[in-house]
């Protein structure tokens, strides 16, 4: 006779969002920090088949399903009139190869961290009556998180000025836990600096537009240094991520300007390691999506932001003012973007340490490097409670 010991039952987790990395991210982090409390949940995304997600979660190791969804195009016409249509059809057959994977896996809990390709797991939340929470990330909240709030357990926002935003109903179950972001870890400023080539003595300007990058942004940068030919960008050096498919132009933009990359320009297509970009930034110049902005709140790095004018509802221009509003940021509006205008800034702010140092203030005070963890916490009690580990007996009789 022997004993074993029985292993808990795994406990099925959906998390739906995407589209965009932005409302994706969240989820894994969301899934990684739920999984380190709870060991025994099994975590299954689903998202869209046109979105970033198609792209990271197969490489991501979960078990997941893309759905045939889009969103609703914006505007009227004959045009729109059948896109619309055409988006319902979807979106019910979404429906239906979703209630099937609901039925095989038992979902305990759905999460939906924005985006269309939430909607239809949040939908079947509600009319199955399995618990639903929200994730948002933006201060002015989706289409697809206003709607699904009515029926929501929970809803956890990153900028408490989405609270007011969602319908009243909602705002009673309504937590501001910032955005799940990857906790800063501890980074040597000197080793970092050594990482990048940079001079520890100056300050440095981190550029970044997202993982393809922005022209606008970009243009905006060779436009700064055509106002500043030698010496540095406004007394910053520049650490600058051009976006992969920019980056040959940026550098060829560079070389034809300068002669050489000058040693104080330090140009990449995408930064892997983003740990080590914010350790050594003075400031940020960026766009202002809610990703992005939370890690700079999370490392306490003040910015320059700078909207993305065809954001979805113009939700980049409300990230950005809340954070002016608090005096982490400086926003620029993409129209007064140029050479002159982000030089006359750089100086203002090169020769002010006391303005620096309280807009990093400012952000680190929003900041919230461990809202992945506290929201996985709180998700962990709407869980049924882990499966006793109990020897049974083998070989009796």
């Amino acid at each position: 006779m022997s004993e074993t010991v029985r292993t808990p039952d795994p406990v099925a987790v959906f998390f739906s969002g995407g589209g965009t990395g932005g409302h994706l991210y969240p989820a894994l982090a969301l899934a990684e920090a739920l999984q380190r409390i709870r060991p025994d949940v099994a975590p299954y995304f689903v998202g869209a088949q046109r979105g970033l997600e198609a792209r990271v979660l197969p490489d991501s190791g979960y078990p997941h399903h893309l759905l045939a969804v889009e969103g609703f195009r914006r505007g009227g016409g004959v045009s729109a009139l059948g896109h619309h249509l055409g988006t319902l059809r979807k979106l019910v057959s979404g429906l239906q190869a979703l209630g099937r994977i609901f039925v095989e896996r038992r979902p305990a809990l759905v999460v939906v961290s924005g985006g269309y390709a939430g909607a239809p797991a949040g939908i079947l939340a509600l009319l199955l009556g399995i618990p639903l929470v929200l994730q948002e990330q933006n201060a002015a909240p989706g289409v697809t998180t206003r709607l699904l709030s009515l029926g929501a357990r929970r809803i956890y926002l990153a900028f408490p000025e989405a609270r007011r935003r969602l319908p009243r109903v909602a705002r009673r179950r309504v937590w501001v836990e910032g955005n799940p972001v990857r906790p800063p870890r501890s980074v040597s400023r000197s080793e970092a600096m050594a990482h990048w080539g940079l001079d520890p003595e100056h300050p440095v300007l981190l550029v970044v537009g997202g993982s393809q990058g922005s022209l606008a942004l970009n243009e905006g940068v060779l436009a700064l240094l055509r106002e500043r030919m030698a010496g540095s960008a406004g007394g910053f050096q520049l650490l600058w991520a051009t976006g992969p498919s920019h980056e040959a132009a940026m550098t060829r933009a560079v070389e034809a300007q300068f002669g050489t990359v000058p040693s104080w320009i330090r140009i990449h297509g995408y930064i892997e390691d983003m740990a080590l970009a914010l350790g050594v930034a003075t400031l940020a110049l960026s766009r202002a999506g809610a990703m992005g902005t939370s890690e700079f709140q999370a490392w306490g790095v003040p910015s320059i932001l700078v909207p993305l004018p065809t954001a979805a509802a113009d939700h980049q221009s409300q990230n950005a003012r809340a954070l002016e509003d608090a005096g982490a940021a400086l926003v620029l509006p993409e129209p007064a973007l140029s050479g002159a205008s982000l030089l006359a800034l750089l100086e203002r702010l090169s020769g002010d340490r006391e303005a620096l140092v309280g807009m990093a203030t400012a952000a680190r005070s929003r900041g919230t490097p461990d809202a992945a963890a506290r929201v996985a916490q709180q998700l962990a009690r709407l869980l049924p409670p882990p499966f006793p580990r109990q020897p049974t007996l083998e070989g009796a009789g």
